[in-house]
């Protein structure tokens, strides 16, 4: 698992500062939005393949990392190329995959600190208008962590249902899941009362 989990290395991109990681990936989602089209989009996804590549992340890792990702980009792109055409199914989910792929690279080579340094001094103009710098970091924090213990919620769900012979019961996997992830968010949300860190 990538997304939201960093390994550790001493490839190029683990040596950039995480503001250069993080300022590339907003430049790029803007102009994939100005610009359209499916060329740019396919020209993107190569580009964050190979940026996948020079931090020495292993193909097979990161599609198995997005596999969830890449089967509702599929399903997406079927229907955009019955409604649209395929153009538009190509423009649209090689945009969002080429970003995503992007986005596992850089929590995979950044540690969570240094992002949350980062996403702190950006919004620290905006405390002027009532925005928590703080709050908002903590936030961040919680979602990428968030990430990778869903999956293994899930994973662990599923390894549980297997066990009792139950894999192909939807409601098998899917009820115990979600009461096992509701009650994750009620005990942080509960630590984070206990301790006073957010009302």
């Amino acid at each position: 698992m990538l997304i939201g989990a960093y390994q550790p290395g001493s490839s190029i991109m683990h040596r950039l500062s995480a503001g250069v990681k993080l300022g590339t990936l907003l430049v790029l989602g803007i102009a994939l939005a100005i610009i359209g089209g499916w060329p740019s989009a396919v020209a993107a996804l190569a580009l964050s393949v190979g940026i996948a590549a020079l931090a020495r992340i292993r193909l097979w890792r990161l599609l198995r990392s997005l596999l969830m990702l890449i089967v509702m980009m599929a399903a997406l792109a079927g229907y955009l190329a019955w409604q649209h055409g395929w153009e538009q199914a190509l423009a649209v989910s090689g945009d969002m995959l080429a970003l995503a792929v992007l986005a596992t690279v850089i929590t995979a080579t950044t540690p969570v600190d240094e992002v949350l340094d980062v996403v702190t001094r950006a919004i620290r103009p905006l405390r002027r208008v009532g925005v928590n710098p703080d709050a908002v970091a903590l936030a961040f924090s919680l979602m990428l962590r968030a990430i990778p213990l869903s999956v293994q919620i899930a994973q662990e769900t599923r390894m549980a249902a297997k066990a009792r012979g139950l894999q192909r019961n939807p409601r098998a996997i899917l009820s115990p899941m979600v009461i096992r992830m509701i009650s994750q968010a009620r005990r942080t949300g509960e630590a984070l009362h206990a301790r006073g860190v957010v009302d």
